[in-house]
């Protein structure tokens, strides 16, 4: 069954205060630079937007985000925020929040049970779990490590803990326009029972339209978008 309320968010990927686009997040490999985030943001809302996905690059790399992102991209739009990179503190998630975010993405602090089951007492529906899958192994640390865990163990993991949301990305095909890995995709979701979000190697509105044929809640549009594979407009009209 298609996923009911399908929703397409316009990525805009934040290195040393731009927005980039990586191959397969390496930041040596920068394949778009996009300028100044919050005016991508207010760009991205008037071309129809209903969410905006905003990760913060240096948080991940650092471990820690990067003070006044948030709170400048939440400035510019009243476009709801997801954000993600770095986030591996209850306090961190929190301050997120504060600074405007709807939702924060957790991904290598979210291997820890312990931690886990705090942010999901605290933050509930406002948490979302970061499942980057890189040669069949949960990455963690920005993308930079593998961890001994499957993308089917940590989402079963997640589906014990109550999460209520994961975005799953394949790592290796994230920046490449190579397709989605639907594959991995129908694996989560099988495992978890979750909503999910799909990102990683979209690159035409076949693609999305595969990914919500799928059962996926979402999906995110990164390059293809930046490129010019496929509008907003275009990719919007699919959530109908």
């Amino acid at each position: 069954m298609p996923a009911q309320g399908f929703t397409v968010y316009p990525a805009i990927d934040v290195l040393a205060g731009r927005v980039v686009r990586l191959a397969q997040g390496d930041p040596e490999r920068i394949t778009v630079e996009g300028g100044d985030p919050a005016v991508a943001a207010a760009r991205f809302a008037s071309e129809g937007a209903s969410w905006l996905h905003l990760i913060d690059l240096d948080g991940a790399f650092r471990g820690s985000p990067t003070a006044e992102l948030v709170r400048s991209v939440a400035a510019a739009t009243e476009v709801p925020i997801q954000v993600g990179g770095g986030y591996r503190t209850l306090e961190a998630i929190a301050g997120a929040l504060a600074d405007g975010a709807a939702r924060v993405l957790v991904g290598t602090a979210a291997l820890e049970p312990t931690f886990l089951a705090r942010a999901v007492e605290s933050f509930d529906e406002r948490l979302v779990v970061a499942v980057d899958v890189r040669d069949g192994r949960v990455a963690v640390q920005g993308w930079a490590e593998r961890s001994t865990a499957t993308a089917a163990e940590l989402a079963e993991q997640c589906r014990v803990a109550g999460v209520t949301r994961l975005l799953v990305t394949s790592t290796s095909r994230d920046g490449s326009l190579a397709g989605p890995d639907l594959e991995l995709l129908a694996t989560v979701l099988e495992v978890s029972g979750l909503p999910v979000l799909a990102a990683g190697g979209i690159a035409s509105l076949d693609d999305l339209r595969a990914i919500k044929k799928l059962g996926c809640e979402g999906a995110v549009a990164g390059s293809a978008l930046w490129r010019g594979r496929f509008t907003l407009a275009e990719a919007v009209s699919l959530e109908v």
